[in-house]
Order: C-alpha cells, then structure tokens, then sequence
C-alpha cells in the first residue's frame, strides 16, 4: 500500500508539481527572514567541519541553521528574534522542556561546589534512591551518554554469558555503538553500509531480526551466540512502530529459554510515562539504559543491572585478570550529573508533569488525525506517552522495513520548513514532536492549526 502512494505524479498523495512548489515557496520564505543567522554562519562557521559543530546539525532541512539567541520551558527565539514553539526539545534532551527550574537551581547551587572530583556525594546517594523509586529495582551506573550505557550493557552481557553476539532490529537505534549498526537485506544480517571507517565484519558480534517478528528471535537464539537481545520497548527513530500483543513477553520467555540477557533501552520512550515505558507495561529486563533527559538536560545517562544480574556481574568481575574493565569514562558520575539527575527525579519526573504531558500529547494526536482525516491524506499518526510522530504512509507499521519504506524525506523536508515558517519546530530525524511540562494547550492548538495549513497547500485544490 505504501508503495502505490509513490507515482510518476505522486509522492505520498501529494501532486509532485504541487510539493515541489511550496518547498521552493517556504525555503526562500525561511531563508529571507533570517537574515542575521545566514550572515553569521557565512562569517563563523568556517572553522567547523562541514560548517557546524557536531555533524548531525546539517541533518537539519531548512535551507540553513538558525542560531539560537534563548531557550526557555518550550520556546526557542533564535538571532534574528523569530520565536519558535519547541516541540523537537533536543530530539528529547529537554523532553522536559528547556532549563526546568529545579534543574538549573541545582547547576547553580552545585557549581560553587565543584564540577568533578571522581568522588561520590550524599547527593549521588539520594539521586540512587530515586533512580530505583522511578524505574525499579536496579543496580546502578552513570554514564555520559546512552550509547556509553548501553555499550557498557552489552559488554556486561558478553562478560556473563560468554556469548559474541547481541542481537538488535532492523531499523533500530541505540546511539552510536558499533556492533548495533547493522541490518537486513534480503533476510540475511549484514554491515550497514552507512557506517563510516567500519573495518570489522559486524555480523561476527550482531545478527538482526525485524521488530514483532518472535519467529525469527527465536531462530536467532537457537544458535546458542546470542548474548543479549538489545531493544527499544518500540521503534523510535525510523517511523515509529509500535510492539505487537505478546511481542515483549516473548521476548522475556525466549531470552530465559536460550540463556541470553535482555536489555530495555530506555533513551526515547521514557516519554511513555513514569518509569518509561518498562514500568508502565510491567516489563521485566535484566538491564536498563535511559539516557537524554534522565537529568533535565545535563549530559547524563543510567544503566542498572537486575539484582540476580548484578550477582553474576559481580562473580565474574572477581575473577577477571587485572586490567581495564573496558567500562567507565573520567567524567562520568561528576557531582553536576548528580545535582541535575537528583533535581530531575525528585521535582520534575513527576506524576503531575507526566499526566500534563500525557493529555497534551493526546490533544495533539487528536488534533493532527482530525486534520489528516479532512484532507483524506493517506497518513497516520502514532503516540507512545508524550511523545507523537506524524507518518506520511498508512500505518500501522509492524518492523524496520515497513518503516523504511514509510519514510518520505522530500515530503517531511517541506512539511518541516513550512511550520518552522509559521512557527513551529519538530525533529529534523524524523516527524517526532513532543509535549513537556512546560508546553502549553495554546502551543499545541498552533501546532495543529500550522500543520492543517501545511495540508491545505499540499493536498487542497487553489
């Protein structure tokens, strides 16, 4: 079905002649009213390779980047004083909107105190507590990022079950871990062929499966190399698809079966609602990654291992040879992670917020379904808490290929200027957006109004 959306004349039901003319439209309409920003990079960016900082920012689809003057709750105002609705939040970084003010006392209060001394705090002891009152009985770990959390993961689960090789879904992300890059063509796990300076065969420590699909799992881990099954509870960064009845509890009573581990990477569904979406399903992990917003902001990552984990981590530990773990960075686990993880858990990852979240996230998908429905848009819309995502396919979508497929860059690329052009940031990645505490009813009522203008241009005869 998705592919019949995609003609000679049509792409994603839209007239190709028509998409074509509101992108030309609303790029030079973006380019002229940042004209400060466009000056400035000319004049700045130089210095970085390929122009920005960090390369995912040319990802971006407008014709070039704002500069971002101020980001406060879920507004942005860039150089050129346009004013933003904010519902790309760091791609989740600030799901919780931007500097919550808890958060940025505690950077306050701790940064008279120091910002590292590789020495815990009574602070990290609270900041423990909590982590085990909001997400389950865990053993814990800091980390800077979720792909050092689940890399520190995955070599746990290598060390106890003297297995290879993790197995990951096609379509899947988890941070830029190595052994997770690699997908399928044709049935077969392959290296994905987009991994720059990858010299190491990864289908010696990977094999892939596709999302909902226990059958092939089951194949996979019959071969007895599988260390650990490595998931998101739902397929968050190439459309997303949502877990089929029985998928995770099949998963859980596969892994016990055929001895390997199984890890829960939290990192983008914590916006399913307290606790992610592992205690708000009653999932039963033996490791546990949450990264991005786990701490209002500050660079911050946790990993926990189950208490039977954490006893088999601790024999076999014992016994190693003296040397490098492989795990741990120096700056991890520094008191500012714990002032802000510690502010985060106590004072904004509450049930208000998640309840405020939740209902404005629902406003939005209703908002947005209603407008797709109008326009008779052959489209669908997916919410996991609050976190929804507009697809530009029928849906719904049951693994990575289907997902794959859905994806429509040159239309998303249009979409996205022309609400940036009324006021409204999404993710670039994707079409993800989401609601935090901080958002307001009338921020989400725009959004929709922006986005129904958006398909009227596209879909609507002038």
């Amino acid at each position: 079905m998705i592919d019949d959306m995609t003609s000679d004349t049509l792409i994603a039901g839209i007239e190709k002649s028509r998409l074509e003319a509101f992108a030309k439209y609303e790029a030079a309409r973006y380019a002229k009213s940042r004209p400060k920003a466009a000056k400035a990079l000319a004049e700045g960016a130089g210095a970085f390779l390929n122009g920005v900082p960090m390369h995912w920012m040319a990802d971006w689809p407008m014709p070039h980047l704002p500069l971002v003057a101020k980001a406060e709750g879920a507004t942005l105002t860039d150089i050129d004083g346009m004013t933003l609705d904010d519902f790309c939040l760091g791609d989740t970084g600030s799901m919780f909107g931007h500097s919550p003010p808890p958060v940025a006392r505690a950077i306050r209060k701790q940064a008279s105190r120091g910002l590292t001394y590789m020495l815990p705090t009574e602070t990290a002891l609270e900041a423990g507590r909590l982590l085990t009152d909001r997400f389950g009985t865990f053993r814990w770990q800091i980390a800077t990022t979720a792909t050092d959390a689940n890399r520190f993961a995955i070599r746990v689960a290598r060390a106890l079950t003297g297995r290879p090789k993790i197995l990951v879904f096609n379509g899947s992300y988890h941070g830029t871990v190595d052994d997770t890059f690699v997908s399928l063509e044709d049935g077969v796990t392959v290296t994905s062929p987009g991994l720059l300076g990858q010299v190491n065969d990864l289908t010696a420590t990977a094999v892939c499966c596709e999302f909902n699909d226990l059958a092939g799992v089951e194949a996979a881990l019959a071969k007895g190399d599988v260390a650990a099954i490595l998931t998101e509870p739902v397929m968050t960064n190439s459309c997303m698809v949502l877990p089929e009845a029985g998928f995770h509890d099949g998963l859980r009573q596969m892994s016990l079966r055929h001895g390997a581990l199984l890890i829960m990477d939290e990192t983008h569904t914590i916006s399913s609602g307290l606790g992610g979406y592992t205690q708000v399903h009653s999932l039963r992990p033996d490791i546990f990654v949450v990264g991005k917003c786990v701490a209002g902001g500050m660079p911050t990552a946790v990993w926990g291992l189950s208490p039977a984990t954490a006893d088999r981590y601790v024999e076999v530990n014992a016994k190693r040879p003296e040397g490098r773990s492989g795990m741990g960075t120096t700056l991890s686990a520094n008191p500012m992670q714990f002032a802000c993880l510690l502010a985060t858990l106590a004072e904004v990852m509450t049930p208000k917020n998640y309840a405020h979240m939740e209902a404005g996230a629902e406003r939005l998908s209703k908002g947005l379904r209603k407008s797709i429905d109008r326009h008779r848009a052959p489209w669908h819309v997916v919410r996991v808490g609050a976190r929804v995502e507009f697809i530009c396919a029928p849906g719904p979508l049951r693994n990575g290929t289907e997902a794959a497929a859905a994806h429509q860059p040159q239309v998303e690329t249009a979409i996205h200027t022309g609400l940036l052009n009324r006021g409204s940031l999404i993710a670039p990645f994707h079409n993800m957006m989401l609601v935090s505490p901080a958002t307001k009813k009338r921020q989400i009522d725009r959004l929709i109004a922006r986005f129904d203008s958006v398909l009227t241009a596209l879909f609507e005869e002038a």
